[in-house]
């Protein structure tokens, strides 16, 4: 059984989580266009309150470009996270071809310092993606 978030990165006592999925209904192959959804679960295990003030992706598909994303929070909310809790939200991501990669970084922020909490390296491929090794 495959586990329900199979990238995951800790930073400073917080956990980043990914879990992707590929969306059939929205993507269209033959006009060049897929689709995935992503469920990112941050989960705090230190002992201080921790605010997601902004995020930074770094998009990168099959042909090798790169698009780089960065604003403030995620999807409309800055959430501050209370130790031992976490706090979940689902995003998506269109590429112009079948497959591609996302990594990234939080900038967090606790009452005494602000620091950058490591988004892991993942994957969206299509399920049915022929691999290539070169």
């Amino acid at each position: 059984m495959k586990a329900l978030f199979p990238y995951a990165a800790t930073t400073a006592g917080v956990t980043v989580r990914v879990a992707p999925r590929y969306l059939d209904e929205q993507s269209d192959p033959d006009a060049g266009a897929w689709a995935w959804s992503y469920h990112i679960r941050i989960e705090n295990g230190t002992d201080d309150d921790v605010q997601l003030l902004a995020r930074h992706w770094i998009i990168t598909d099959a042909r090798g470009r790169v698009e780089q994303v960065r604003g403030p929070g995620v999807v409309g909310e800055q959430p501050v996270i209370a130790p031992g809790e976490a706090f979940d939200y689902v995003s998506g991501c269109p590429l112009p071809t079948p497959s591609g990669t996302m990594v990234g970084t939080y900038t967090m922020a606790t009452r005494e310092r602000l620091f950058e909490v490591a988004i892991p390296l993942f994957s969206l491929d299509t399920p049915d993606a022929r691999r290539v090794v070169n």
